[in-house]
């Protein structure tokens, strides 16, 4: 017997690991697999941010716990994946979502800055990535990974941004996520990205600020930047088996914006 929507959509005794996950759209997803059953652990670089996000979650009756680290540090990173399956056992999900960004001009662009973004951007997303498949996956089988690209990943800047090392990391990502998904779908384990478009978060204040907040939103079809709920039904789709036969694709998130030509 086939099973309900309400059951494809159930995460329960799901667990998830979410990286920078303690405010914006990595909260906002943890909180969505959260909703829906799932175990979750958060991780950025700061216990504090981190501790109040799980106070949050824990407030609204979701089973989550945090661990520090910071996805540019391979060690770090192998240390978070065996702390999270220790903590949480075997994990189902995945969640690459740490990111940084850096605008100056291209021939301005200072080489560690180029090599900041590109560490944690796709560096850190391949290693985790590596990691938890070998360790947990890959030996059981089956897993979903969403990885968070960026309709940064299908085109270049809008007027008056500058941002060609974010940019390129999130045409990677949105690439990586196409090629992980052929190499390891034997495996049973899945691997999409989500290209979100502009939601107000620390990350994208300096780019919302310079082009304005209003002339943003008045370009989008639907006349709105992304909102707090906006990708939970997003995230829930690729991480549950609601979306098991959806592998190798970027869902974009963004209001319309890269349905309008010339936009």
């Amino acid at each position: 017997m086939t099973r309900t929507v309400q059951q494809l959509f159930d995460l329960t005794g799901r667990t998830a690991l979410v990286t920078g996950g303690s405010r914006g759209l990595g909260l906002q997803m943890a909180q969505a697999l959260g909703e829906a059953g799932a175990k979750v652990m958060l991780s950025a670089r700061k216990a504090d941010e981190l501790e109040h996000a799980v106070q949050q979650l824990q407030a609204a009756g979701i089973d989550a716990r945090w661990c520090a680290a910071n996805c540019a540090d391979p060690a770090d990173v192998t240390r978070l994946a065996d702390e999270a399956l220790a903590r949480l056992g075997p994990l189902d999900i995945l969640v690459n979502n740490a990111g940084a960004s850096w605008a100056a001009p291209a021939e301005d662009l200072p080489l560690d800055a180029w090599d900041k973004v590109m560490n944690l951007n796709v560096r850190g997303y391949f290693l985790l990535a590596q990691q938890v498949g070998k360790k947990s996956m890959i030996p059981r089988r089956k897993g979903a990974i969403v990885n968070v690209a960026s309709i940064a990943a299908l085109g270049g800047n809008p007027a008056g941004l500058n941002m060609l090392a974010y940019n390129t990391s999130k045409a990677a990502v949105l690439n990586f996520s196409r090629t992980l998904a052929t190499e390891w779908g034997h495996h049973g384990i899945r691997v999409n990205a989500i290209c979100p478009g502009f939601f107000p978060t620390k990350l994208t204040h300096g780019a919302i600020e310079n082009m304005g907040a209003d002339k943003m939103a008045a370009g989008t079809p639907l006349g709105r930047l992304g909102g707090d709920e906006d990708l939970k039904g997003a995230v829930l789709l690729l991480a549950s088996d609601a979306g098991q036969h959806i592998t190798g694709q970027g869902l974009v998130v963004d209001g319309g914006v890269s349905a309008v030509v010339g936009g």
